[in-house]
């Protein structure tokens, strides 16, 4: 037994192999037991991942254009809209080359959303010259939709690699200032870039620059990612940085999947886990993550946006494979390569 396995109150390795889920039973595959994805079962559930579960009905309510529900409402429908679709796609473990209409999805979402000027994301449609609106655009979206492109097969893209780069240029990790900074897009929303950095914008524009290989990032990329781990380690990930003895958000505590623009503290820590972090600032994350393991070894769903999906997924306060999955992946990362 490994020592993260040590921390387990019984293996639900089979329970995450079961056929009814074959997003998480490709990743188990993969991320918890190593399997190299040409093996051939690999492969296999990869390929299932299309055929049956939630992929295949998200895809099946798709407009013949490529968007779902209403063009102009790609965000502004939550949790309808195209910019869910693609976000809850890229973490289903999907690629642009497995399906025409996913690559015909995140083409109508760069057409639509990224601003033309910054290359971020917009939340509306510049209707006069095409793309997403300059005063529109947003940390926490521009995050989730390079985060989600890198995993659809866009990195190389020049569009994604103008993406990376407005993150690298715009995104601040101000922990309470005075002299804010002036100009675009600073003065747009006081939510976005007040006195204290958004706390969801860094995790997201983390979390997208966490998916770009080692080898691949450049000194600015390397550098961004340096301060959004030290400003989230300063909360210790989930607290008021300036009195610890406070949690900065109580939601952060209950775990859920799929987020959206939101957080949890099993997200921020499987970010962490994935850039290869350990901290004693993550410590007393990781034992509320512990705590939350009920006798029979899994983790429920404890926070959800089900009735406002397109289609559901899972139920709540049930045991839940994607949360004991990803919590599995964060224990083998902090435990096993310690």
């Amino acid at each position: 037994m490994n020592n993260w396995e040590s921390y387990l109150k019984k293996s639900q390795l089979p329970w995450l192999l079961e056929e009814d889920n074959p997003s998480v039973k490709y990743f188990t595959m993969v991320d918890l037991l190593d399997k190299p994805r040409d093996c051939p079962e690999v492969i296999r559930a990869k390929q299932e991942i299309l055929q049956k579960g939630i992929v295949p009905k998200i895809l099946a309510k798709q407009k013949e254009e490529g968007y779902w529900e209403e063009a102009d409402k790609f965000y502004t429908n939550k949790y309808k809209g195209t910019v869910w679709q693609i976000l809850i796609l890229a973490a289903l473990g999907v690629s642009k080359n497995d399906d025409i209409r996913i690559e015909k999805a995140c083409e109508f979402l760069l057409n639509y959303s990224q601003d033309k000027i910054s290359s971020g994301f917009s939340i509306c449609r510049n209707a006069r010259i095409g793309g997403g609106r300059h005063s529109g655009v947003i940390p926490c979206l521009t995050g989730n939709m390079v985060y989600s492109f890198i995993r659809l097969g866009y990195l190389t893209d020049h569009r994604i690699q103008k993406g990376i780069q407005w993150i690298t240029d715009y995104q601040r990790f101000d922990d309470g200032i005075e002299n804010l900074p002036r100009g675009w897009p600073y003065n747009q929303s006081e939510a976005c870039w007040g006195k204290h950095s958004c706390h969801m914008g860094i995790v997201k524009v983390l979390k997208a620059l966490a998916e770009i290989p080692v080898d691949q990032r450049n000194s600015e990329v390397k550098r961004t990612v340096e301060r959004g781990v030290e400003y989230l380690l300063k909360h210790h990930i989930y607290k008021k940085s300036h009195d610890l003895s406070k949690i900065a958000k109580p939601g952060w505590l209950r775990l859920g999947f799929p987020l959206m623009y939101q957080d949890d503290i099993l997200e921020i820590l499987e970010i962490f886990t994935h850039l290869g972090i350990q901290d004693e600032r993550m410590q007393d994350a990781i034992q509320i993550l512990l705590s939350k393991q009920d006798e029979q070894g899994k983790w429920k769903l404890e926070n959800t946006f089900n009735g406002r999906f397109l289609v559901n997924i899972e139920r709540k306060g049930e045991p839940s494979k994607w949360i004991t999955m990803n919590a599995l992946k964060v224990l083998k990362k902090y435990y096993g390569e310690r």
